[in-house]
């Protein structure tokens, strides 16, 4: 099963490249095999984080998909997939519907700003509106918290300048979550001071990421709990 798994993650990152091609456009890169090797989370911190959030659904593209391609959540608490975009995570609703969770955290862009279109946040930004309407429509008593893109490396961005783009971005992201009142974090410090957890390509991350990431997410509903 787990061949089988990483598998179909790698056919699925060749379709979209092929994809992203097609359209003439360079598309996100996928995550490179360093991401592919061994290093899963092990059993006790997958126990924690599994038990942590497993009223929770994580909606994103391929680098929320790291949470369960590192065994470091269930799968049925990710539903996340290469080249997701705000505009494709639509057609998520229903499946996310079933699984009937109490919290949603979407964390959606890093395709969004690379989309072939002359403005692709605004664009992007509309979409990510109609996503959150849709869920409070379909799952009114969930709670919706907005994930801020990650950063890419200074390398990364040289190689696709569009990159330069996620800082603007995710200013986007926090004033739609401001109007449509749901929640917002900023991870972006997260890797500011830990280059090591990056994958080669610099935009996908290390199976070390995801525990730090789930970590700094309850830290931070914490204080936003105590806030209120």
């Amino acid at each position: 099963m787990k061949v089988q798994k990483k598998m179909m993650g790698i056919t699925l990152f060749a379709m979209v490249a092929l994809s992203a091609a097609a359209c003439g456009t360079n598309g996100q890169p996928p995550a490179s095999e360093i991401t592919r090797q061994a290093g899963d989370i092990s059993t006790p911190e997958q126990t924690s984080y599994a038990s942590l959030y497993q009223t929770s659904v994580f909606l994103g593209d391929s680098i929320t998909e790291g949470l369960s391609y590192h065994d470091v959540l269930k799968e049925k608490n990710v539903l996340a997939g290469a080249g997701k975009t705000a505009e494709f995570a639509l057609e998520d609703v229903d499946e996310l519907v079933k699984r009937k969770p109490e919290h949603i955290f979407i964390q959606l862009g890093s395709d969004d700003i690379l989309w072939p279109t002359d403005h692709p946040k605004e664009y992007s930004l509309s979409y990510y509106a109609k996503l959150i309407d849709r869920i409070k429509e379909r799952l009114p008593e969930a709670s919706i918290t907005i994930l801020s893109v990650t950063p890419v490396t200074d390398k990364a961005e040289k190689a696709e300048p569009r990159y330069q783009n996620i800082g603007d971005y995710n200013k986007g992201l926090k004033e739609l979550a401001s109007k449509v009142q749901v929640g917002y974090i900023d991870v972006s410090s997260i890797v500011a001071d830990r280059p090591e957890m990056y994958d080669a390509d610099g935009i996908h991350f290390q199976a070390q990421f995801y525990p730090v990431l789930l970590d700094y997410i309850k830290d931070e509903l914490g204080r936003k709990k105590i806030a209120k």
